[in-house]
C-alpha cells in the first residue's frame, strides 16, 4: 500500500542525509488504512442503508471511492535530483494531467451549487504571500502580511446589503460556509445559554453538527413538500417549551430543494407562542440564495431591521470565490460574550478558527467590485430563467420535477444509473436528485445533460426491469409523473 514502512524506508535510504530508521522500529505501529472500515460493493463504493419514502423503503447510500486507491504518492528525491530535474519534470506531468481532469470534470458540473464562471488571473501575483487575517478582522494583529482592508470592505458590502450599520455589526470572512452556521448558532447559545436549538428536518447537516458540537438540545421542525419549514408544527414544538428559549434556525434556499423558509411567518409564530424577542435568537442560513434573493422580485426581504441575530452566506456559491469561504455577519452587542484577548497577537478573536485564509477576502473584493449589485442582479435573472427553462424541458420528457418560486435548485427524478450521476455530479437524496442552475450553467450544458438521461432512460425502462421512482412523497402529486401519478 501506498505510504507502507517499506516504501518509506527505501525512499529515505537513498538520502544519505537523513538518517535511517532504527533496526528496532516497531512496522506494525504504522496505520495501513486510516480510512473508516464501509460495506463495500464489488465496484469498490461504499454502501449504507438510508430510509426513502417516508420510512417504507430502504435505499443503500452510495459511497464514493477509497481515494487511497487512485492517491498520488509522496516519494523522496534522489539524492542528484537537484542534478538531473528529474523529479521537476515527474510534477508538471502529474499537474498537466491534473488540470486536463479539473477541465474534464468542470463539464460535467451540475449538482453543487458552485459559480465556476469566473477569471482571478488578475491576483496571481499575490499567491507568493502567507496572507493570514488571524484574530479579530477590525483589530490588526502584529502578523503584518494580512488583508482586513479588504476584508472589511467586502464585511461592509454585506452589512449594507442586510441593512445593519457599520457601528452596529460585526463579522468575519469564514473558511466555508459550515464556520457560518457553526459561528451564527454559538452566538445564539451565547446569548441564550440554556436555548433549545430549533431547524427543519431540511436544513443542511452543519446546523446539526453545531447542535452536536455544542451539546444542545434539539428539535427538528417538520417540513413542507416543498421543503420549506412547516411553521404549524414548529409553533407546536414552541409551545411544549415556552419555558426555554429559542434558538432558530431559518433556511434561505434548503440543500436539496432549494426551499425558502418563511422568515416573516416564523417570526410571527414565534410572537404566537408568547417568546419576546429577548427570548430568541434567528441564525439565517443563506449559503446559496442569501445573496440571490435581495435580487429577485417579490422575494421577502433578509434585513437586520427585522429581529434576526445572524447571517451567513457562502463565498464559492454565486459569488464564484475559487477557494471554499463565506462571510458571517452578527449585531455587534452579541459579539462581547465570545470575544477575547490574545496577547501573542495584539488583537482581540471572536472567530471559529484561528489562523483564517486572506486571500479569500481579496477574491471577494474583487468580484464585488467588477460585478456590482447591477452584475449580481443580471446573474439571478439568467439563472432563475434557465432554471424555469430545464424544469419544462423535463416535464416535456416525461420526467417528474420541481422548482420553488424562489429558487434554481430543479429537483427531478433520481437517474437509476450511479456512473450517469458520477459523470454528472448529481447531488441525491432517496428518489430525489437536482441540479443546481448557476451562473456558467447554460442552456447549452442544460440540453447536453437532459439528451443524455432521455437515452439513458430508454434504456434503463426498456424490458420493465425498472420503472421510474415515485418522487410524491418529496415534492408532492402535481410533481411526480411516475405511472401512478402521471
Amino acid at each position: 500500500m501506498v505510504g507502507s514502512a517499506d516504501v518509506l524506508v527505501n525512499g529515505l535510504s537513498t538520502n544519505g542525509a537523513v538518517e535511517l530508521l532504527p533496526d528496532d522500529f516497531d512496522v506494525s505501529a504504522i496505520i495501513k488504512d486510516p480510512v473508516p472500515p464501509v460495506v463495500a460493493a464489488d465496484n469498490g463504493i461504499g454502501k449504507e442503508e438510508a430510509k426513502i419514502n417516508g420510512g417504507k423503503e430502504k435505499r443503500e447510500i452510495v459511497l464514493g471511492r477509497n481515494i487511497h486507491t487512485t492517491c498520488l504518492e509522496v516519494t523522496e528525491p534522489e539524492a542528484d535530483d537537484e542534478i538531473t530535474g528529474d523529479r521537476d519534470a515527474h510534477m508538471a506531468s502529474v499537474l498537466a494531467r491534473y488540470r486536463k481532469s479539473l477541465t474534464e470534470r468542470t463539464k460535467y458540473h451540475l449538482g453543487y451549487p458552485y459559480n465556476l464562471d469566473f477569471d482571478y488571473g488578475a491576483l496571481s501575483q499575490l499567491q507568493h504571500f502567507s496572507i493570514n487575517n488571524l484574530g479579530d478582522p477590525f483589530i490588526e494583529s502584529n502578523y503584518g502580511v494580512h488583508s482586513r482592508q479588504f476584508e472589511v470592505g467586502v464585511l461592509d458590502w454585506f452589512a449594507r446589503l442586510w441593512e445593519l450599520e457599520k457601528n452596529e455589526y460585526w463579522g468575519y470572512i469564514t473558511n466555508c460556509g459550515t464556520e457560518g452556521n457553526l459561528h451564527g448558532i454559538l452566538v445564539g447559545r451565547e446569548v441564550l445559554p440554556d436555548g433549545i436549538l430549533y431547524a427543519s428536518r431540511e436544513s443542511h447537516y452543519s446546523i446539526f453538527k453545531a447542535a452536536r458540537m455544542y451539546r444542545m438540545e434539539c428539535e427538528k421542525v417538520e417540513t413542507l413538500n416543498s421543503g420549506e419549514i412547516d411553521c404549524d408544527d414548529f409553533k407546536a414544538k414552541l409551545l411544549r417549551h415556552q419555558d426555554k428559549p429559542a434558538i432558530i434556525n431559518v433556511n434561505i434556499g434548503t440543500t436539496v430543494k432549494g426551499a425558502v423558509d418563511d422568515l416573516d411567518l416564523v417570526i410571527q409564530k414565534l410572537e404566537e407562542a408568547g417568546f419576546s424577542q429577548d427570548r430568541f435568537y434567528i441564525h439565517v442560513d443563506g449559503a446559496l440564495f442569501g445573496l440571490m434573493m435581495p435580487f429577485v422580485k417579490r422575494a421577502p426581504k433578509v434585513t437586520f431591521k427585522k429581529p434576526i441575530g445572524s447571517v451567513s452566506v457562502s463565498g464559492h456559491k454565486f459569488v464564484g470565490c475559487p477557494m471554499p469561504c463565506g462571510v458571517q455577519i452578527t449585531r455587534l452587542e452579541h459579539i462581547n460574550a465570545l470575544s477575547r484577548n490574545v496577547e501573542c497577537l495584539a488583537s482581540r478573536d471572536a472567530t471559529i478558527m484561528g489562523s483564517r485564509n486572506g486571500h479569500a477576502p481579496i477574491f471577494l473584493w474583487y468580484t464585488l467590485n467588477r460585478k456590482g449589485y447591477r452584475g449580481f442582479q443580471k446573474e439571478v435573472q439568467k439563472c432563475l430563467r434557465n432554471a424555469h427553462y430545464f424544469k419544462d424541458r423535463l416535464i416535456e420528457a416525461g420526467i417528474g420535477a420541481m422548482l420553488n418560486e424562489l429558487s434554481s435548485t430543479v429537483v427531478f427524478e433520481r437517474p437509476h444509473d450511479e456512473e450517469f450521476i458520477r459523470k454528472w455530479q448529481l447531488a441525491c437524496k432517496g428518489n430525489i436528485a437536482h441540479v443546481v442552475v448557476m451562473p456558467n450553467v447554460t442552456i447549452e450544458k442544460l440540453d447536453d445533460f437532459l439528451n443524455e438521461l432521455v437515452q439513458k432512460r430508454a434504456t434503463w425502462f426498456e424490458d420493465g426491469t425498472f420503472q421510474p421512482y415515485c418522487i410524491a412523497s418529496d415534492v408532492g402529486e402535481n410533481s411526480c409523473l411516475c405511472a401512478q401519478h402521471k
